[in-house]
């Protein structure tokens, strides 16, 4: 599994030959201007809310790569009346896809389109491959929902939040990573604006004192698991 940052909450996931594309905000990060949104590649696009900041680049993507975007009825209805293919989900529900298990979890945000109409309620994935488990948490403020997801299944990596603000911050999510006993992190949703710039220094030292791994990857570069 190869994971890619694109920005802000934008990820890249390669599963063997398929290409997952999560919360596609890339052409409207000037942090990212380097990443050619016309040179991704994406089989599903995985959406955890409606917010701009995580479905701005999804309608050119997914009409160039015929992609299936996963995310909740709502989501899924909002495209597929722009004449894209989708697979609807809601909280609690689970899939298999060829690429693996994908579990639509909860998160503790909110949820509408740029326009300001509804767009069903938030939440997060948990990925379970052939060789790795992930948990990607979204948009969401610490929630003791996370406890349940090691009861069912062995994280290799939680993506979590710690911009702070409009999501958890670096103490929550060192909490969120005790919760989900995962203490191998992906941090995202930070740094792209204003009101949430972190220290990186610190963030990385809090998480080392805890004896946990906090992975901050520049815009573009990858990890494997």
């Amino acid at each position: 599994m190869k994971i890619t940052f694109y920005g802000h909450a934008s990820l890249g996931i390669k599963v063997d030959d398929v290409n997952i594309l999560v919360d596609p905000f890339i052409s409207g990060n000037p942090k990212a201007l380097h990443i050619d949104i016309h040179s991704i590649k994406a089989d599903y696009i995985l959406l955890t809310h409606a917010h701009q900041d995580h479905i701005l680049d999804v309608e050119a993507i997914a009409k160039r790569t015929n992609a299936v975007i996963v995310s909740n009825y709502e989501i899924v209805s909002y495209f597929e009346k722009l004449g894209l293919e989708g697979h609807p989900m809601n909280l609690g529900g689970s899939w298999d896809f060829e690429f693996g298990n994908v579990k639509y979890v909860n998160a503790i945000h909110t949820s509408s389109f740029p326009d300001g109409s509804y767009g069903g309620q938030p939440g997060g994935f948990v990925i379970e491959g052939e060789h790795k488990n992930i948990y990607i948490a979204g948009d969401t403020a610490l929630t003791m929902d996370m406890k349940l997801i090691p009861l069912q299944i062995k994280l290799d990596l939680a993506i979590l939040p710690i911009g702070d603000n409009f999501t958890m911050g670096i103490d929550d999510a060192i909490l969120a990573s005790d919760f989900v006993q995962c203490d191998k992190v992906l941090g995202y949703h930070f740094d792209t604006f204003g009101y949430i710039e972190i220290d990186h220094e610190e963030a990385k030292r809090k998480f080392f004192d805890k004896n946990k791994d906090l992975m901050l990857l520049e815009i573009g570069d990858s990890i494997e698991l």
